[in-house]
């Protein structure tokens, strides 16, 4: 059955690709030459780049490597995915704009040749071509043959009559033109998108404010502000400089408290190490605290606690703090399961007294339904990225309950985070990169 759904899926992918590769080089060319043989050699290499940035990524090359894939191998990613779409409304503007081209009028073309009422125009040759055709005419004379006889059969021609020459090669046509018009429209709206997108990451998330009520949260508590920030995706693309933006932007909020909600990093504390350092500036009246994504998993997730609990991060593993006003818990993510690590409502939450609010923080919003039989007031996750990449958010919502936001489940309240950074592709469209600051609301105040 596996191998029937990847048989399927790269039936699927391929044909996409032929079908790029059919409007964009095939139907932009007319014969075969350089620029079919470039055309062709991108369409088939950027797939190839992108699965190699993917498998080196997750089989742990050297990290040098994967380095030297993500940028191409990732930005095809998000380039033909626009580029196909905007190929396929372009399907729509094709017949449309074939139809314009035909309407327009063609200019008539007067043959070219000697018109009834035009003076006769006789040559003048000059003497040593007189004296050569003399000759040629004695010597037919002899033969019976006339000169305007032989120059005839020669030339083909009949006296008097006019020539009309091969009409001239006028350019591209009409086809060809619009396919070449659709693929440069296609093509730049695709650049013109991903460029966009991935500035967008690159310049670092922007700060989106939130106000949470909690019923039972004291009065000495309102407007306790909570940096959340997840899917910050260290890796070959997003390193250090990366990094110290996310902590520049969390600081500059001057939270009460820090929540690293999963999917820090995309690789090995060996090579991500220095990337995160800058996390150790990481400010806040009570502390930072971490729990882990399901790339902690890919990534030798009891390394990684061990490193942020040395950056100066507190690692909520299944476990809960009481702090003044609420308590803080945090649970594992479910790919944990696979390692015996996976999450235990039981163990973070069993004992707790309900009287008092609590925030949970869970990567992915999944495990609402758990926070709900447990009397959780508030859960912090992220995961979703909100779709990353239009109409990516289609499916994505689909997948969880809460796409992004804040949402309401019983008497258990939801947030989600877009994300800090990005995976696979550092572009972002549709959903912008946000560190979100929850300022919590007593009810009672």
């Amino acid at each position: 059955m596996v191998i029937v759904f990847v048989v399927l899926v790269l039936a699927v992918f391929g044909g996409l690709h032929w079908y790029v590769w059919r409007r964009m080089v095939r139907d932009t060319t007319a014969r075969p030459g350089t620029a079919r043989r470039v055309g062709t050699a991108l369409v088939v290499g950027g797939p190839f780049l992108m699965f190699a940035a993917i498998a080196s990524e997750r089989g742990g090359a050297p990290f040098w490597l994967q380095q030297v894939l993500a940028w191409p191998g990732f930005l095809w990613m998000a380039f033909s995915l626009y580029l196909l779409l905007a190929l396929l409304v372009g399907e729509v503007v094709r017949p449309l704009l074939r139809r314009v081209l035909e309407r327009r009028p063609t200019p008539a073309v007067e043959p070219v040749g000697v018109r009834e009422d035009a003076p006769v125009r006789t040559r003048v040759p000059d003497l040593e071509a007189e004296s050569t055709s003399q000759t040629e005419s004695s010597s037919g004379s002899e033969t019976g043959t006339g000169t305007e006889t032989g120059a005839g059969a020669e030339s083909g021609a009949k006296p008097g009559s006019a020539e009309t020459p091969e009409p001239a090669a006028t350019g591209p046509s009409r086809r060809l033109f619009v396919s070449r018009v659709v693929g440069g429209a296609a093509a730049a709206a695709a650049v013109g998108t991903v460029g966009y997108g991935t500035y967008g990451v690159l310049r670092g998330p922007k700060v989106k404010r939130v106000t949470v009520p909690l019923a039972k949260l004291p009065r000495s508590a309102h407007g306790y502000r909570i940096a959340v920030v997840s899917d910050v995706h260290l890796g070959p693309v997003l390193g250090r400089g990366f990094a110290q933006k996310v902590v520049d932007t969390i600081n500059s909020t001057q939270p009460d408290l820090i929540a690293v909600v999963g999917d820090l990093v995309d690789g090995s504390v060996k090579d991500l190490g220095p990337a995160a350092a800058p996390l150790a500036q990481l400010r806040a009246r009570h502390g930072s605290f971490f729990v882990t994504g399901n790339h902690e998993y890919f990534s030798g997730a009891e390394e990684w606690v061990a490193r942020v609990r040395e950056l100066g991060l507190r690692p909520l593993e299944n476990a809960r703090t009481e702090l003044a006003d609420f308590d803080l818990a945090g649970v594992n993510d479910v790919a944990g399961e696979d390692e015996g690590q996976g999450p235990d409502f039981v163990k973070a939450l069993g004992d707790r007294d309900r009287s008092r609010a609590c925030v949970l923080l869970a990567h992915q919003p999944v495990q609402i339904h758990d926070s709900v039989d447990h009397g959780v007031d508030l859960q912090l996750s992220g995961h979703t990225h909100g779709g990353q990449l239009w109409p990516g958010n289609l499916i994505a919502d689909q997948a969880n309950p809460t796409l992004a936001g804040l949402e309401r489940y019983g008497d258990t309240q939801l947030y989600v985070s877009r994300g800090a950074g990005a995976w696979g592709p550092p572009t972002r469209v549709g959903a912008p990169s946000d560190i979100t600051v929850v300022e919590l609301a007593s009810r009672q105040a």
